[in-house]
């Protein structure tokens, strides 16, 4: 399973790659802008992506819209990561298009298997 993450901040994609990687077994892909982040989703093809709420720029939801916009793009899977956990803040990004929601800090040893839960693969 090949996983792209977008975030802005350098522990973040480094933690996410390790987790993923090392502990669970994925290919994973790292960018640190939303529009870094586009175009590896058109070059690469992911299986699916975890996206940052909060980044300069293009923030989390402008960056959905633009990959949902893009038929290349438009059915990877999408898993927002947000440090706002309120129910109100969720339902907001499932209600744009995010297949789900992980709070951050994430445990790194249970990140894969959550994107694993979320996918429908286990």
């Amino acid at each position: 399973m090949k996983i792209l993450v977008i975030d802005d901040e350098d522990d973040i994609r480094r933690i996410s790659r390790l987790a993923l990687g090392r502990v669970g077994g994925m290919q994973v892909l790292d960018a640190a802008s939303g529009i870094e982040g586009i175009a590896k989703a058109v070059a690469e093809t992911p299986d699916a992506i975890l996206l940052d709420v909060m980044m300069p720029e293009h923030d989390g939801p402008e960056t959905l819209g633009l990959l949902r916009a893009d038929p290349r793009t438009a059915r990877i899977p999408v898993i927002f990561l947000t440090a706002k956990a309120m129910a109100a803040e969720v339902e907001r990004l499932r209600a744009l298009g995010a297949d789900g929601v992980l709070t951050k800090p994430f445990d790194p040893m249970s990140l894969a298997a959550s994107v694993r839960a979320i996918l429908g693969m286990g």
